[in-house]
């Protein structure tokens, strides 16, 4: 107790609270003052942010949250009439629907088969096409981007020609007709894996340009003295690609993948142009059943509960390699 009133009365202890005091002062205004910097900075900018913001709010946010509640419910779109709430309902059923079934099978094997083709030929293309001694290199990528800025009605009339059944079709004429490569003509679109094959073709052909105009990019900065120490060591061409080339486009390597994977489930034009679904909606995915379930059978509720689970995949999907992404060191 004695020991506590002389530290009391020391003039030392006095003189450190006094000074934490003023040091205390300064850090609360200077807080302050950088709270009040910010509310300013954001008064400036907010006006220009107003628009997107409110595009957001209207064509994002809201359309996501009315998706959610319409799919626990039987939803009308009649002026005045009841949605009844059916809680689980809608999702329940989807587990029991057959075209449910396919479509989810479609989408993934689509996802499977699609994106490892698609990044192989980007890359591939992309690095034959940055070689010094190929020429007219702005031709090249303007051609590999064509197929993305073509009408996607104009690829799928020009696909469904290719593949048409009978010796009418131009893929039967050339296999039928003049090679003889087939016994008849194959119906291409009027069975299952024939018309799969056909979509998937339709799906990379149109899409890899991306991939090739994106690694074409990335090629440039990877640094040249790399590949002179490389060749000086005795590195060849295969080794220059799997040991430089690769290791130093692998940030743009799971970019270009998981943009791959969400266009892979996000396919719908190549089924909606080329088959609608059929036969029996065995080439059915999960957007045009989607489509199909809400604009086609008006079963709006069941409809947005599919959305809700393929949204929720393609989340978890990419949340997880993003997660994995932050935790590699590339270099």
């Amino acid at each position: 107790m004695l020991q506590h009133n002389e530290q009391l009365n020391d003039p030392g202890v006095h003189e450190k609270v006094k000074k934490g005091k003023r040091n205390k002062k300064p850090k609360e205004k200077k807080e302050r003052t950088s709270f009040k910097k910010g509310l300013q900075q954001w008064r400036e900018v907010f006006p220009f942010l107003i628009v997107g913001l409110l595009g957001t709010a209207c064509f994002v946010i809201y359309p996501l949250f009315k998706g959610i509640v319409m799919s626990f419910q039987e939803y009308s779109i009649m002026p005045g009439a009841d949605s009844p709430w059916v809680g689980i309902e809608n999702y329940a059923r989807a587990f029991q629907d057959p075209t449910f079934g396919y479509a989810v099978r479609n989408t993934f094997l689509n996802t499977v088969v699609t994106v490892p083709i698609n990044w192989f030929l980007g890359i591939f293309f992309a690095v034959l096409i940055n070689m010094q001694f190929i020429k007219y290199k702005i031709t090249f990528r303007t051609l590999y981007y064509l197929p993305i800025i073509t009408s996607w009605i104009v690829v799928a009339f020009l696909f469904r020609y290719l593949f048409a059944a009978g010796d009418g079709g131009f893929i039967n004429y050339i296999l039928y007709t003049q090679l003889g490569l087939i016994d008849e003509p194959i119906s291409w679109l009027q069975n299952q894996w024939t018309a799969m094959f056909v979509i998937w073709t339709f799906h990379i052909w149109k899409t890899v340009g991306w991939t090739v105009v994106i690694y074409l990019a990335a090629l440039q900065g990877v640094p040249k003295s790399l590949y002179e120490a490389a060749r000086i060591d005795g590195a060849n061409a295969l080794n220059l690609f799997r040991h430089v080339t690769i290791p130093m486009l692998a940030p743009i390597t799971i970019f270009v993948v998981i943009n791959l994977v969400m266009g892979a489930f996000n396919i719908f034009p190549q089924v909606y142009f080329i088959t609608g679904g059929g036969p029996m909606h065995q080439t059915e995915v999960l957007q045009s059943m989607i489509f199909n379930e809400a604009f086609t059978n008006m079963n709006f509720g069941y409809s947005s509960a599919v959305g809700v689970m393929m949204g929720l995949t393609i989340f978890i999907l990419t949340w997880t390699q993003q997660k994995k992404i932050g935790k590699q060191k590339f270099y």
